[in-house]
């Protein structure tokens, strides 16, 4: 499992980088057609909102993630939970608390069909 939670763990790291966030071919490759996000503001984005959003976006903003974990849940489906920090320009930290949720594909791919943040307290 370690080499499992370490493609993952690439994964999510790779979702938060100007070079996948810009092109829909890549965000198709990791997100599900089905996949569905509640954001750290409440909001709550499909797949095409999250497409329209993140291939637009001018900047992306310094990011780490921390603890990172992941816990089967069926042969095909896993959770991976951590800390993401976000730096903003005034090198203040946003702490979330995020989870995803990841499904095994016919095509031998794990691709990403819920995410949740919740601000951490």
């Amino acid at each position: 499992m370690p080499d499992l939670q370490a493609h993952l763990h690439a994964l999510e790291v790779a979702l938060q980088t100007k070079e996948v966030r810009s092109s829909r071919a890549r965000l198709l490759e990791i997100l599900a057609p089905d996949f569905r996000e509640f954001g750290r503001s409440g909001r709550s984005y499909g797949l095409a909102e999250i497409l329209a959003g993140l291939t637009t976006e001018v900047t992306v903003a310094k990011t780490a993630i921390e603890d990172f974990t992941i816990s089967l849940l069926s042969e095909e489906i896993l959770l991976a939970t951590y800390r993401g920090i976000r730096f903003n320009d005034d090198g203040i930290e946003l702490r979330t608390n995020r989870s995803s949720i990841w499904r095994l594909e016919k095509d031998g791919r794990w691709r990403m069909v819920f995410h949740q943040g919740t601000p951490a307290a």
